[in-house]
């Protein structure tokens, strides 16, 4: 990693990504296998925070589990980019913005409540920008978001402990839907913060952390811990690797590439033509380019198909999805 972290950060980020106590006290479990005090725990996890390293500390959510999503991206005139990337960025159902190298430059991820207010925001996006937009929804995932093996060097994800969820749309009871709106930001860095989600979503802490476990178990929830930022551990380099792969086929070559080492996600999106004939999506990140270039290559060989690939050059926008608003 490129800044200097202590041991103690170090293994924050690197061994907490998931498995984060579900408990009442769960930053003095941390200090309790770390060896140092609760409030130690607390201050480093602070300043990962304000170093940006850290995004928070809680859920990352199955896509297609809860609420609507999708990858979307736009095709913006070069003068325009800075604006319009501005105009998308401040939408509070956005939470990824990335500029990358082809003519759908501004890509970017939306969620909501459902489908028809996922659809709202990107007809709002569509009209305001005046450019062209493709939607490219997930239908199945390979390999999603298990984080990043710090340790090991290459920021390759650790393939174990983790559900990538059945896909299934869960309805959530009343109070369900108040927790998880609560908990979208990340817990609060204070010795209690599963009391304090409760009390935000006016429910009881063992109910808070029942359901937690149960989202886990269920796959609602892929993994509880500590959410890194790629790009303030050294990990600069950024692609999206395509492919177009026959739709009888593109199981077996995605279930394929997902076990490729260097490939932190693997996923079938829905095309959209004519501007958008793939449907095989890898992502691949390294500390440079030259790191990524060799990766995708090996990609190409083992899919047996051609693909394009799509370098980020910019990043506009990188927090937790937000599904659900509070009233």
């Amino acid at each position: 990693m490129d800044a200097p972290y202590s041991p103690i950060e170090f293994r924050l980020l690197n061994d907490f990504q998931r498995g984060f106590p579900l408990q009442s006290r769960p930053f003095a479990a941390l200090a309790q296998t770390l060896e140092v005090g609760e409030l130690d725990i607390l201050a480093s996890l602070r300043r990962l925070q304000a170093k940006g390293a850290v995004s928070r500390v809680g859920a990352v959510f199955a896509p297609r589990s809860v609420g609507a999503s999708t990858l979307a991206a736009l095709a913006v005139p070069a003068a325009r980019l800075e604006d319009v990337a501005a105009q998308v960025s401040g939408r509070p159902q956005v939470n990824h913005n990335y500029q990358r190298e082809h003519r759908f430059n501004l890509w970017f991820v939306a969620t909501a409540a459902d489908e028809a207010m996922l659809a709202d925001v990107l007809d709002g996006i569509r009209a305001e920008s005046g450019c062209p937009l493709i939607a490219l929804p997930m239908a199945e995932e390979f390999h999603i978001d298990l984080g990043f093996d710090l340790a090991g060097g290459t920021g390759r994800p650790a393939r174990h402990g983790c559900n990538i969820g059945s896909g299934v749309r869960r309805e959530l009871a009343p109070d369900e839907l108040r927790l998880l709106t609560a908990l979208q930001p990340g817990l609060e860095l204070v010795p209690q913060p599963f009391a304090q989600l409760a009390r935000q979503a006016g429910v009881d802490e063992a109910f808070v952390l029942a359901r937690i476990d149960a989202w886990l178990a269920g796959g609602i929830v892929k993994r509880f811990g500590i959410v890194v930022r790629h790009h303030e551990l050294g990990y600069r380099a950024n692609a999206m690797v395509v492919f177009n792969v026959p739709d009888d086929k593109v199981g077996e070559v995605g279930r394929r590439l997902a076990h490729e080492e260097g490939v932190t996600l693997c996923y079938r999106r829905n095309r959209s033509l004519p501007d958008w004939p793939y449907n095989l999506f890898c992502m691949v990140h390294g500390r440079s380019r030259e790191d990524v270039e060799p990766v995708v290559a090996r990609l190409c060989r083992v899919a047996g198909y051609g693909c394009e690939v799509l370098f980020s050059t910019r990043r506009f926008k990188q927090q937790g999805a937000h599904y659900f608003h509070a009233p």
